[in-house]
Order: C-alpha cells, then structure tokens, then sequence
C-alpha cells in the first residue's frame, strides 16, 4: 500500500529520511480536443501536485531519479520525447532535472513495441473470436513483462537513500520493490478529474450532426401527423 500524500506531514519526518523513496503521480493526460473545463480541472492538478512535490523536497531532501511510462530512453533524449505526451510532467521533469535530477529509462523498447502492437491489434476490432482470443492472451502476456521489467528497472537504477519520482497512470500493475517506500500524491483536483469523468460517462450521448439529419424528416413526419390528429381550437368570441 502506497503512502497518502497528507499523512506525511502528521508523522515525523526522521521515519522517512532513510530508504529508497518513490513519489508516484498519476499520469493525467489531456488532447487538443480536451473540453475547456477539463483543461481547467487538469492545470489546476499539476499545479498542486508542484506545490506538493516543493513540499516533499523541502522536507526529505532533493530528488535523484525520474520515470515515466512509455519512455525508453534516459536523459534529454526521453525528456524531448515526454514534451510529446505530455506538456504538464515534461515542465515538472525538466525542472527537476535542472536541480540534478537524472531521467532513467523506465520501459524496454523492445517489449513496450510489442505491447502497443498488441494493444492496437485489439482496439481495431476483430471479428474472429479465436483470432481475438490469441491476440488478447499474447497482450495479457507482453503486458506482464512490461510490469516486470519496469519493476526490474526501478530496483535496479533508484539506489540507497535515494528518491525517485514516478510519473504513471494509476491502472497499472507494476509490483514495487518491497523496500521502496512508495507515497501516492494525491491533490484535491485529482478527485475533481475523476468525478467531472464519471459525469461524463453517466450523461446520454449526444446525437452526431449526421444523426441528427437522418433522424429530422422522420420527426418532421411524426410532428405532421400527431398536428394532423388534433382538432383545432374554436376561437372566443366576446359577442354573444
């Protein structure tokens, strides 16, 4: 279980000084085509999860390592390529590689091609139920080896005493090595993301332009004929 963000500062900070530390933010990501308001809700978590991280840093020492998912290669060479998924974790990263920080390779190359050829054999739809069936085993399959290898890696590169912050997305299923201590940040505009998103989903889907045009003569039909079955009011007369 990772570490709640605000216990920390009810407990003394000494329980913390010593060990490998891992700060683990959630990876939250946003398109060109993000609703306004959901940019707002999303600039508003990076800003905490900063004021949160200054906190950290203020307390237990400076960070040493950086990770992020989907980024096989260390140093500048994998902080150019994080400005293209994301613009909010590439701002905190070069920041804190501009304090000293060093960006290590979180994913093998090899298996996370693998993984995204599987994944996108199964996003385009597979009519074969046996074909879907390999296809999702050989995703289940690479899926685990990736979990392992950025186990494998974060053990491997985070050294004694040392603090790495991770950037991921929280549906992962890596396995932290078990003496990492490993605190969750967490800022109040995390819940707001996830709330506005569950709205979302809950909300009836809106009909696309075209529907909307195939759908308009037969409502213009119905209107006609309900219009046509009414009788029609008789005027008031104010003689007698």
């Amino acid at each position: 279980m990772a570490e709640e963000l605000g216990r920390i500062e009810k407990m003394p900070v000494e329980d913390y000084k010593k060990g490998r530390k891992l700060y683990f933010i959630p990876i939250i990501y946003a398109g060109n085509e993000t609703p306004k308001e959901y940019l707002e809700k999303v600039t508003k978590y990076w800003e905490q999860v900063k004021k949160q991280l200054d906190d950290l840093e203020s307390k237990l020492g400076m960070v040493n390592k950086l990770y992020h998912e989907l980024i096989p290669a260390s140093g500048d060479e994998g902080c150019n390529t994080i400005k293209e998924l994301s613009e909010k974790s590439h701002e905190l990263i070069k920041n804190c590689m501009e304090k000293g920080a060093h960006l290590e390779a979180l994913e093998d190359a090899e298996i996370l091609s693998e993984f995204m050829d599987w994944n996108r054999c199964l996003l385009i739809g597979l009519q074969s139920p046996k074909v879907m069936n390999q296809v999702y085993e050989s995703y289940n399959e690479v899926g685990k080896k990736r979990n392992e290898s950025m186990a494998r890696k974060l053990d491997e590169t985070l050294q004694s005493d040392e603090i790495g912050i991770l950037f991921m997305r929280e549906n992962h299923q890596v396995q932290f090595p078990s003496d990492i201590q490993v605190f969750y940040v967490a800022p109040p505009a995390l819940d707001e993301i996830k709330r506005w998103l569950r709205e979302r989903e809950q909300q009836p889907a809106k009909p696309t332009e075209k529907e909307s045009e195939e759908k308009g003569p037969e409502e213009k039909k119905r209107a006609e004929k309900k219009s046509r079955g009414k009788k029609p009011k008789e005027k008031e007369s104010g003689g007698k």
